[in-house]
């Protein structure tokens, strides 16, 4: 399923702004625009990958009190199994 429209409407206009651009401007403008979209374009492809991650089943919900047990147990361990040296050592 695709939610995310693309931005062919907004290629219209993006050109005719870019024709009031002093000529010094429109380069960096046009580097700058093309930056953005392919920039758009990527985090449109992650947030569709998510949806269809989402729509398969993938993706389950975060159970924040499993993960603090887990957080907690993992910290304790860690702290049994440091052992203080020896006298003289």
């Amino acid at each position: 399923m695709v939610l995310i429209s693309t931005m062919n409407d907004a290629k219209p206009w993006a050109a005719e702004a870019l024709e009031d651009f002093p000529e010094e401007l429109r380069e960096r403008a046009i580097a700058y625009l093309k930056d953005q979209g392919e920039k758009f374009r990527v985090l449109k492809q992650l947030v569709q990958e998510g949806i269809d991650a989402a729509d398969a089943g993938r993706v389950s919900e975060w159970n924040m009190a499993e993960i603090r047990a887990m957080a907690e147990s993992i910290a304790s361990k860690k702290e049994s199994d440091r052992t203080l040296p020896k006298a003289g050592e």
